[in-house]
């Protein structure tokens, strides 16, 4: 009996396992058939017409000195004095003087010089004497007859006057020195480095200080091939003079400490060679007087400063202007032909910058430029025509997923009047986060749109609330 429970019981188990699954099987309800309609998006549109831009080349550098020296004493001594300007920072002007270097022994040879050269002049007024009596002697004594140079005494001559001229040098190499004693500034500057002090001993070659002018300040810009050919330069030749008087206006802009400041420049000069190793080329740009005081109180361009440039560029004629966000794949647009479908062009950029494409092929006057971004944007795909000629400042981010204008079906005329009608009427939103809700829907401030919507939802979820599953219309949205 034991034996035939053991062998009965496990198939009545299955026998009733397979009934039951045979009962769930024949008894399950019918799935209810759904009808799915293509969504249709709903795009703002804008015609295209052809216009000039005028480019606006960007780039950065690091403030130079158009000039820039190394003073070096010509004559040896020690240093006996230095003037206020000759300090770290200091400003002097053309002429100042800067540094003395003691001028005794300078000046005892200018005196052993002048001495020399009075005995000199006078063995030369002796010797004309002589030159002058010799000829009398000889037409006296032998008339008719010419002398030669050494009756005339000549070479003697010669001789007094040499040792005139090799004085009258010792002379002036005596002045000079004696001058060189007294470091002056050979332009307006400002002091970048000092290295001598009183009672230093320095001799030539010694560097004294090194020193920059402030007339002008200049800036490197490299540019691409691309933006070199935008600002038109004209190509320098041999024989010609490589500056530039009437080059573009630049724009340079540097941040100190938090404050934007902004200098008008010039560029002066395009170097002559290609970097080989970033395939650049280098231009030159000027700001005249950059130490100069301002009525607005700028703070001066100072040397060593980084530099934001923005160069003025050609004015490109004919071509389409579209925002960068626009462009798909770096490669086309959407455009909406007459029977609104959704067509893809590509386009051809001549030029680009973080905002905007400038597109002189691909497209023509008149298209219907889509705005709104579509995802998935399938070509022949309908779409429904909000609004035409719309402002392109109003178009969405693509992190966006999607844009909806208010129907006369939707419910609410921003993203959030759907998810907060679901909100049941014993559920309170908190004060703060309804007030953010409320500014932003107020400024149109996309970008904070997104990150209110996420802590709406936590919160729904934390309090057991369900909103809607789209908060924004958009294409599958009913």
């Amino acid at each position: 009996m034991k034996r035939l429970i053991q062998i009965l019981l496990p198939l009545i188990v299955l026998g009733g396992a397979g009934y039951y699954f045979y009962y769930l099987v024949t008894t399950k309800p019918e799935p209810q058939e759904r009808g799915f309609q293509t969504p249709t998006p709903e795009v703002d549109v804008k015609t295209l017409t052809k216009e000039s831009y005028e480019v606006r080349l960007e780039s950065q550098g690091t403030v130079r000195a158009r000039t820039r020296s190394t003073l070096i004493p010509e004559v040896r001594g020690r240093v006996v004095s230095i003037s206020n300007q000759f300090r770290e920072g200091a400003f002097f002007e053309t002429g100042d003087v800067l540094l003395q270097i003691d001028p005794t022994d300078y000046k005892g040879e200018l005196v052993v010089a002048d001495s020399s050269l009075a005995q000199a002049q006078l063995k030369l007024e002796e010797e004309k004497a002589r030159s002058d009596q010799a000829l009398k002697d000889w037409e006296r004594l032998n008339p008719g007859e010419r002398p030669n140079s050494l009756v005339l005494r000549e070479p003697q001559l010669r001789e007094a006057e040499a040792n005139v001229a090799s004085s009258q040098a010792r002379l002036d190499m005596a002045t000079r020195n004696l001058e060189r004693t007294t470091i002056r500034a050979p332009y307006a500057g400002r002091v970048l480095s000092k290295n001598v002090d009183v009672g230093q001993y320095v001799s030539p070659g010694n560097q004294l200080a090194g020193i920059y002018a402030v007339d002008f300040a200049e800036v490197r810009l490299p540019l691409t091939a691309t933006q070199y050919k935008l600002l038109d330069l004209p190509n320098i030749y041999r024989g010609e003079d490589p500056g530039l008087s009437e080059g573009p206006k630049v724009l340079l802009e540097s941040t100190q400490a938090g404050d934007v400041n902004r200098w008008k420049g010039q560029i002066v000069l395009a170097e002559g060679a290609i970097d080989p190793s970033t395939r650049q080329l280098f231009v030159v740009a000027q700001v005249a007087n950059p130490y100069g005081r301002t009525a607005d109180g700028r703070p001066p361009l100072k040397v060593g400063a980084f530099v934001k440039a923005i160069i003025d560029g050609n004015s490109i004629e004919d071509v389409f202007v579209i925002a960068r966000k626009l462009l798909r794949e770096n490669t086309y647009v959407l455009v909406v032909d007459s029977d609104d479908y959704l067509l893809r062009k590509k386009v051809h950029i001549v030029w680009e910058n973080d905002e905007v494409i400038v597109v002189d092929s691909g497209l023509d006057e008149g298209d219907r430029l889509c705005l709104t971004y579509v995802p998935f944007a399938l070509e022949g795909w309908q779409v429904k025509v909000m609004s035409e000629d719309a402002d392109t400042n109003q178009i969405v981010a693509e992190e966006v997923v999607s844009k909806r204008r208010p129907s006369s079906k939707g419910a609410g005329g921003n993203p959030f009047e759907r998810m907060l009608a679901a909100i049941p009427s014993d559920k309170t939103l908190p004060a703060d986060l309804k007030a953010r809700i409320d500014a932003a829907t107020a400024s149109g401030d996309r970008s904070a749109i997104r990150p209110l919507m996420q802590e709406l939802k936590a919160w729904a979820e934390k309090e057991g609330v369900e909103l809607p599953a789209r908060g924004v219309g958009g294409p599958g949205s009913r």
